[in-house]
């Protein structure tokens, strides 16, 4: 059995040039620099084979800066690591059980019972199978998930990506717990050393470092293939929706936000078969978020970016949930790339529309803000919706936005708010991107 340890880093322990200090995030040679980690972890440390488990931060556990902004640099790190190895899932929806092996991983990031941090939704049912790592380690529930998996005694490798502070401590309490008496690190190395006890059969263990020498220039990644295009948009009916204070019905809701601009895109590629999900996203996403900040260069100019919080859970169709991290993970590298803030949407349940709409469209937390927000197709036409429908009384809206299609990734929607509330919805923006082109295989860092 293998714990293997990834350092993510933060702004109290980083390597210089990787941490952006005003937004917490990475820039982009941390962002080069995780890319590549994640070949190597998978090449040189698991040699190839096979992970057994990904765990990762909880990223509401992790406020920092001024605003509080989420720590969902632990994510982005394993990220490319997760799509390099492989998970079989059925491709039909139960009782059918139509197997699928695909390169996505799921990655661990959901709260466990006592991790909630204040001002974030908590679950109607927490995810046994997907509790992430806690920054603060509220309840021991970090020592009490690794020791569950060494009680367990199956083989594998099992990876952890979290903070120094997080992951120094939980080395060390388990190297207690368990009296392997591991002569541990007593500092922050650097983000290049990956950490890695082998426990023996018998028991025993062994403390392993491995040293990646990476040194990661400073601009954007380059794709290593052209991008490919999609001319005009593809998937969807053209709409327009204006709702105008006023105007036979409608009245503007009391507290609503003016000069608003919300951009919405879909989460990136993630089912290769109609059924097939893990709450990641594909080989095909990762070409896509990361070819996000390139194709809406010129198209869209926010000041912000959002997604739905990760550690929230998605139903899988085995009779698992998982954590939904493909909302995060599609718009970070925008967030990146453009130096932006990025915050997550953690006080309300992401399957509840009307909280969805007061979150973002009232109480003035976005007036005079345009911003970037990666959601559930499913769950961006009800919150839409909603905020249509308090312009008008109840059950009396005249019109409302269609459903977003299972299979269009690439249209963006806009809704405006003007400096008097009057709400516009279109559909007209796409990303440009070809779904049906894009490489199977994930790109190679």
């Amino acid at each position: 059995m293998n714990l293997i340890f990834v350092v993510s880093e933060d702004l109290a322990n980083h390597a210089s040039g990787d941490i952006n200090p005003a937004t917490a995030n990475l820039t982009n040679q941390g962002l080069r620099r995780s890319l590549s980690m994640g070949s190597f972890l998978h090449r040189r440390v698991l040699g190839d084979r096979n992970v057994t488990q990904i765990y990762a931060l909880e990223p509401m556990t992790h406020a920092q800066t001024g605003s509080n902004l989420p720590d969902i640099v632990a994510a982005e790190t394993i990220q490319q690591f997760a799509l390099l190895n492989q998970i079989t899932l059925s491709s039909a929806p139960p009782p059918r059980y139509v197997p699928f092996t695909g390169h996505s991983y799921p990655l661990n990031v959901s709260y466990a019972p006592g991790s909630v941090p204040n001002g974030v939704a908590t679950p109607s049912a927490y995810c046994g199978n997907c509790q992430g790592l806690d920054f603060n380690d509220a309840n021991s529930n970090n020592e009490s998930l690794v020791s569950g998996i060494i009680a367990l005694g199956v083989p594998g490798f099992y990876v952890f990506a979290a903070p120094w502070e997080t992951i120094s401590a939980l080395m060390t309490n388990i190297d207690t717990l368990e009296g392997y008496h591991l002569e541990l690190p007593a500092s922050f190395q650097g983000p290049n050393i990956i950490y890695g006890i082998s426990i023996a059969p018998a028991g025993t263990a062994n403390l392993l470092a491995f040293n990646a020498k990476l040194k990661p220039a400073a601009r954007y990644p380059v794709l290593p293939a052209p991008r490919p295009r999609s001319t005009p948009c593809a998937a969807q009916t053209p709409f327009v929706i204006n709702v105008m204070g006023g105007n036979p019905g409608a009245t503007i809701p009391p507290g609503v936000n003016t000069n608003e601009t919300l951009y919405i895109v879909r989460h990136a590629d993630a089912h290769p078969l109609e059924f097939w999900s893990d709450g990641n996203y594909i080989c095909a996403g990762q070409w896509r978020a990361l070819d996000l900040p390139n194709v809406l260069r010129g198209k869209i100019s926010p000041d912000e970016v959002y997604s739905s919080d990760p550690a929230q859970t998605s139903p899988g169709t085995e009779g698992f949930s998982w954590s939904g991290v493909a909302p995060g993970l599609t718009v970070e590298p925008y967030a990146i790339a453009n130096g932006l803030p990025y915050g997550l949407a953690a006080s309300y349940d992401v399957t509840a529309a009307q909280p969805a709409s007061d979150f973002f469209f009232t109480g003035g937390g976005f007036t005079n803000h345009s911003v970037l927000l990666g959601y559930s197709y499913q769950l961006i036409a009800p919150m839409v919706n909603s905020l249509i429908g308090s312009y008008f009384a109840p059950a009396a809206s005249p019109t409302t936005a269609p459903p977003w299609p299972a299979d269009d990734y690439d249209t963006i929607w806009t809704v405006t708010l003007d400096g008097a509330g009057n709400l516009t919805v279109n559909n007209s923006m796409c990303e440009g991107i070809d779904s049906a082109k894009l490489p199977a295989t994930c790109p190679q860092f």
